[in-house]
């Protein structure tokens, strides 16, 4: 597209080049010789009046020279009263041409050796007719025109470049959206759902960039949909299977209660198979540039309503603070909602019945802390707890959730630590960066700032060794 815009650019230019060029240079060959006429004119004209007061040679020679060239102007007069005709300068044109003129008795103009002369007819007192010639070389003829065509050729030149930049410019502003458009879409293509396209450009790409950013979003959206329906699955089976394993646990001894409890321990294991691998094949659904995000707040208070029922069903105690207000990150509501599910999945796995727990949402200047705490025996081993796939080594633990936790907050320069939290068991504390910066010493003192936020609440240590790699 970009390669025909020039094209037709270099194509229309240059026929429009040619077609007002031509026609001018023409005229200006005309206008040279019609000064070089004009000007042959005015010096026969100085030599007229002399004539017609005298036919002395000799005075007739001092006014040819004072009004130019004798190389340039002749003086014919004819014998008149006996008196021998006079010739004054040098002849050019034929006597052909000479005696026509003042036959006719007026100008014309005769073909000579290099170039052209003028023949004016003069009238003298005797009643006949003397002839000027006036010689014009070709030089004379053709003088200003070859630079006044250069000149053009020039201009036409520019004009032609400048034509080409243009269209050459206004073929990228259309060839970059288009592919860009490409790029998004191969992008999109190879799974990378948060691949956008800036909506700018021609209106027809801009509007095509629109249509893609919103198929996107609706692809991600429809994944989102059916993350939570994998959910809302898994709840609805988890429920069941503490009914289940609370009645086998009541079973006593026995071949069948056996039996009974090994088949719920199958069935727990297949859910968590079923989750783990959802988990490993889900695709980077993040989106990209400016205006991407979500409102933590929202996002907590609507996954806290989504667990609310399983801890009334296991009788524990849930505390909820700091979703009062809209707390924007820079993070893709779905992955914040999977890095939540899977930080209250392991409390409800790891921590009895009836534990307590707790979700905190610290908004700071340029950084937001999510805290997930509950009143369990804790996590012996943390560094252990984040390795990918290493799991706490009990039944129910895939090894991915920490690690989906901890791969959101990286993604945003933050990172993930454990602890250990007042209610008595783990503390995690995710940290989401604002700005994309690496934490570093200075803020590390405002990570302190925003514990204190929390009336009454000793401020927990972590140490640095324990950073994520």
């Amino acid at each position: 597209m970009r390669w025909a815009l020039v094209k037709v650019s270099l194509a229309v230019t240059a026929m429009v080049v040619v077609a007002f060029a031509v026609p001018l240079g023409l005229v200006i060959r005309e206008m040279a010789r019609d000064r070089a006429f004009s000007n042959a004119e005015r010096d026969a004209a100085e030599i007229a009046p002399a004539l017609s007061i005298t036919t002395d040679r000799a005075q007739l020679e001092r006014v040819v020279a004072s009004a130019g060239s004798d190389a340039g102007i002749a003086v014919h007069i004819p014998a008149a009263d006996g008196s021998a005709p006079v010739e004054i300068g040098r002849q050019r044109a034929a006597d052909a041409d000479v005696t026509t003129t003042r036959d006719l008795g007026r100008a014309s103009t005769a073909d000579v050796p290099g170039g052209s002369a003028l023949l004016q007819p003069v009238a003298l007192s005797s009643g006949k007719f003397a002839v000027v010639e006036v010689y014009i070389p070709d030089t004379a003829v053709t003088k200003g025109v070859g630079t006044a065509w250069a000149v053009l050729a020039g201009v036409g030149l520019a004009l032609i470049v400048g034509s080409v930049a243009v269209a050459d410019r206004l073929g990228v502003r259309m060839v970059q959206p288009a592919q860009r458009l490409v790029e998004g879409a191969r992008e999109l293509g190879d799974g990378k759902l948060g691949a956008r396209v800036p909506e700018e450009g021609p209106t027809e790409l801009r509007l095509a960039a629109v249509a893609f950013n919103s198929m996107a979003d609706q692809v991600v959206q429809l994944l989102a949909n059916e993350r939570e329906l994998a959910a809302d699955l898994s709840h609805r089976l988890r429920t069941p299977l503490t009914v289940l394993r609370l009645n086998a646990a009541s079973l006593g001894d026995g071949a069948a209660a056996e039996q009974t409890r090994a088949a719920v321990a199958q069935l727990e294991r297949e859910v968590d198979t079923i989750i783990r691998t959802a988990r490993e094949a889900k695709p980077q659904t993040a989106a990209a540039g400016p205006g991407a995000g979500c409102d933590a707040a929202e996002v907590v208070r609507e996954r806290m309503a989504f667990w609310s029922a399983l801890a009334e069903d296991e009788g524990r105690k849930v505390r909820l603070a700091g979703v009062d207000r809209p707390v924007r990150i820079p993070v893709a509501r779905a992955d914040l909602a999977a890095a939540l599910d899977a930080l209250l999945g392991n409390v409800f796995r790891h921590t009895p019945e009836g534990t307590a727990f707790a979700v905190d949402v610290h908004n700071g200047e340029d950084a937001v802390i999510v805290l997930v705490s509950d009143a369990g025996p804790g996590i012996p081993d943390p560094e252990a707890a984040m390795a990918r796939g290493r799991g706490s080594g009990s039944d129910g633990s895939t090894g991915l959730g920490l690690d989906i936790v901890r791969r959101l907050a990286e993604s945003t320069g933050g990172d993930v630590r454990i602890g250990s939290s007042v209610l008595g068991g783990t503390e995690v504390r995710i940290w989401i960066q604002l700005d994309g910066r690496e934490p570093g010493p200075s803020r590390r003192g405002h990570r302190g700032a925003v514990r204190r936020r929390r009336p009454g609440r000793t401020a927990v240590g972590f140490n640095r060794s324990r950073s994520l790699p």
